[in-house]
């Protein structure tokens, strides 16, 4: 059974850091390509970021990009997300999943986790 269990979520000021992780299991984790995506109740769903299944040629959305960092370690089976300079419209929940990475598409799989919260305010 694929299980993907998102942490280190919670609540940080403006300007703030967090880093989450994913720990997957159920799967060939150093196979699959991976993202980050973030649900608020306004907007759905939002992609922000993806990474190759070597951790090579991650891609992000220009809502994050230059603050976020996707990494991933295939030994541990985990993949994270550096978030830096976080700011207000930052407040949501994220989620880590599976699909295809591919000329700067992601191309969402059928995993999802159950999601960490962020909350940003001041």
């Amino acid at each position: 059974e694929v299980q993907l269990v998102e942490s280190g979520g919670g609540s940080v000021q403006p300007g703030g850091s967090l880093r989450l992780s994913c720990a997957a299991s159920g799967f060939t984790f150093s196979e699959y390509d991976m993202s980050w995506v973030r649900r608020t109740p306004g907007r759905g769903f939002e992609w922000l970021s993806a990474i190759g299944s070597g951790g090579d040629n991650p891609g992000y959305a220009n809502s994050v990009k230059d603050r976020f960092t996707i990494s991933r370690d295939n030994a541990k089976n985990t993949l994270y997300l550096q978030m830096n300079s976080l700011k207000t419209e930052d407040t949501a929940k994220y989620y880590c999943a599976t699909g295809k990475w591919r000329g700067g598409i992601w191309y969402a799989g059928a995993n999802k986790g159950q999601g960490t919260q962020v909350t940003v305010s001041s």
